[in-house]
């Protein structure tokens, strides 16, 4: 590898290291403007999206120079690859911490429901995911990057007790329905998020191993079978 082609590869990946904080911050701040009933910090999500945008915009000018100018092979290529469908999902995450923030202005104006208390142990696991998912391409480890994929099925667990408790709230009491339709959609946005952290996990997987497990479960499985 030419020292240049190293040079844009190391500030490719801090530029994804510094999106991915970004995303995680939003992703905390939306649940918590949700938790908290909280507009400000709401609002506050939704401002910043276009910032994260543009951030996604340079980074893929970033991947197409390389691909352009240093014209990488192997590992490198991958590497390269990698990155542009990484930020894509970070992007991607962003814009569903975005929607969870609106939910969480619409429930502010709503008759107060109860935060189900799984919704913070979710929202852990799912952030915790992102920043795996991301130490993994960092450190190029299809190890850790089968744990994500495997952690996946615990944060669906999460989601299907989460929207059986708001059903249980919302049969209880007319007045709980549009609030609680509003937390099942929030729901299903961070749901979603451990989706896209699922997403990066798999290219770390081609990433290493050179082979594209992106929507073919089995695959994934058959691979984790060697933790």
């Amino acid at each position: 590898m030419s020292k240049h082609l190293e040079r844009d590869l190391e500030n490719l990946q801090r530029d994804i290291l510094t999106q991915a904080g970004a995303v995680e911050e939003a992703i905390h701040k939306a649940i918590r403007a949700l938790q908290e009933r909280n507009i400000q910090l709401a609002q506050q999500v939704i401002d910043g999206d276009s910032e994260i945008d543009e951030e996604e915009n340079h980074v893929e000018e970033e991947c197409l120079k390389i691909l352009a100018l240093h014209q990488p092979v192997a590992v490198d290529l991958r590497r390269t690859a990698s990155a542009l469908l990484i930020n894509v999902d970070l992007e991607r995450m962003a814009d569903l911490a975005e929607d969870i923030a609106e939910r969480a202005v619409s429930l502010a104006r709503l008759p107060p429901i109860p935060i189900p208390e799984k919704l913070q142990r979710m929202t852990d696991l799912t952030t915790s995911m992102v920043r795996q998912s991301l130490d993994a391409f960092v450190n190029i480890d299809a190890r850790l990057a089968r744990l994500v994929c495997r952690l996946d099925d615990e944060v669906d667990r999460y989601n299907d007790a989460i929207i059986l408790e708001l059903i249980r709230l919302m049969r209880g009491s007319a007045e709980m329905v549009e609030p609680g339709l509003s937390l099942f959609s929030a729901t299903r946005h961070l749901e979603r998020i451990a989706d896209h952290a699922t997403n990066i996990a798999e290219d770390v997987i081609y990433l290493v191993e050179g082979e594209i497990v992106r929507h073919r479960p089995a695959a994934v499985h058959a691979l984790s079978d060697h933790m």
